[in-house]
């Protein structure tokens, strides 16, 4: 039950640990001690010179107690475990009845003065601090009178015993009601890291979903949709043709986005196989492969688009096998600069560059284009998703601890210079360090 102050009464559900396991022993202990102290009373009355009227009356008087006792803290644990409803006033109510019975018993028989050992707990638990304190009192001094008035004359030790016992019960009251308070707040503490934990795991997630829908749309972007673009411009280059009469450039040109539409199929299943692989190794000639046809369909499709490209591969320094994160980071980047050149530069020649350096891979895309002004490359998409190239690939770089500079002017040509260290993962661990 519940008291004023706000602490649980003795039936509350404890906290969890050593100390829920002392509060549930101390309430046990509370509920057989006071059946064993009110059956040691009815025992004395029965076993002693009694009137008949004194036990009937006894009898039935702690039967009644003992039931509005059980009464009580049935109700109280039922409502602690959500199955009755807040008890309200009734703690205190209830109290107040059991005193009342247990006055009554106790101008009958003073032996069932031992039952104000419990009551004195159960006003410490169910009214405020100070009303508690004097209730004890009350009851002490009670018992005090009783003992003297059947003893028939004032003696010390029926002062110290009651004395003593008041005082002890008010100790352990207030040791239980620490106790209590730890387990209040143990619980609380537990809750609110399980709500901390779930809450962290929902962002964890969202932030997961998150950074993999990034992802994917820097794929689609340097992959999917670059192919698909290369595909636009040749096919109109190819209607374009056709329009002219001139059938043997138009059937050139559809070659051209056949075996455009090819590589993207391939690029598509690349894409997929790379969902579902772990993180193993490219081999450095795969690597190299793939860098060269990269720049072969690009002047293939600089070709069919009516200009004239010259795209070509170098490597620097010893090749060696590279994590697929990696391998497909530096295509991807090609893939977007190129697209890019294709796109906007105007370009005659592009180089792309791949370099194995002591402690890092270099991957520098070089055109002579028309060139522009870095500052005006736009930090984030603009609304009709146009954009995306330049701010994927440096999401794209930075994931893996790597960066990428711009050098361009206008009319000057472009340098798109990528660095991966090698040991990217401790170089991205050091950096979030």
């Amino acid at each position: 039950m519940e008291d004023v102050d706000g602490v649980d009464d003795v039936n509350a559900p404890a906290g969890p640990g050593a100390g829920g396991v002392v509060l549930r022993v101390l309430r046990v202990a509370l509920h057989v001690g006071f059946a064993l102290l009110l059956a040691v009373g009815v025992v004395r009355v029965l076993s002693t010179d009694t009137t008949p009227a004194t036990r009937a009356c006894s009898l039935a008087l702690a039967a009644v107690l003992a039931a509005v006792y059980l009464l009580g803290t049935l109700w109280e644990n039922r409502h602690a475990r959500g199955l009755a409803p807040d008890p309200g006033r009734f703690p205190r109510l209830w109290l107040g009845l059991v005193v009342v019975l247990w006055l009554a018993l106790m101008a009958l028989h003073p032996d069932f003065s031992w039952l104000a050992f419990p009551l004195f707990f159960l006003h410490l638990h169910l009214l405020r601090t100070r009303t508690a304190l004097l209730a004890i009192g009350g009851l002490t001094a009670v018992v005090i009178g009783t003992q003297w008035a059947h003893a028939g004359s004032p003696s010390l030790a029926a002062a110290v015993g009651p004395v003593v016992g008041a005082a002890f019960a008010v100790v352990m009251g207030f040791a239980y009601r620490a106790l209590y308070e730890e387990g209040v707040n143990q619980r609380r503490a537990l809750d609110e890291l399980r709500r901390t934990r779930t809450a962290l795991a929902t962002e964890q997630h969202r932030a997961g979903v998150l950074a993999e829908r990034e992802r994917l749309a820097r794929d689609i972007h340097d992959t999917l949709a670059q192919g698909l673009s290369s595909i636009v411009l040749v096919s109109r280059s190819a209607r374009a043709a056709l329009e002219a009469g001139d059938t043997a450039l138009a059937a050139e040109r559809l070659e051209t986005v056949a075996d455009t539409a090819s590589e993207n199929l391939e690029e598509a299943r690349d894409f997929v196989r790379g969902l579902s692989a772990g993180n193993a190794e490219a081999a450095a000639g795969a690597v190299a492969w793939r860098f060269t046809r990269l720049c072969a369909a690009t002047e293939r499709t600089a070709r069919a688009a009516g200009s004239q490209l010259d795209c070509r591969f170098r490597e620097d320094g010893e090749p060696q096998a590279l994590p697929t994160d990696v391998s497909s980071a530096l295509l991807r980047a090609a893939q977007s600069c190129l697209a890019n050149v294709l796109a906007h530069a105007g370009a005659s020649r592009a180089v792309v560059s791949l370099g194995y350096l002591a402690g890092e891979i270099t991957l520098d895309v070089y055109d002579d284009g028309a060139g522009f002004d870095p500052a005006s490359v736009p930090s984030s998409p603009r609304p009709d998703g146009t954009g995306f190239g330049l701010a994927g690939l440096s999401a794209r770089i930075g994931a893996l601890g790597g960066s990428v500079e711009i050098e361009s002017a206008p009319g000057e040509g472009t340098v798109v210079a990528v660095r991966i260290p090698l040991d990217w993962r401790m170089a991205l661990e050091d950096g979030h360090g």
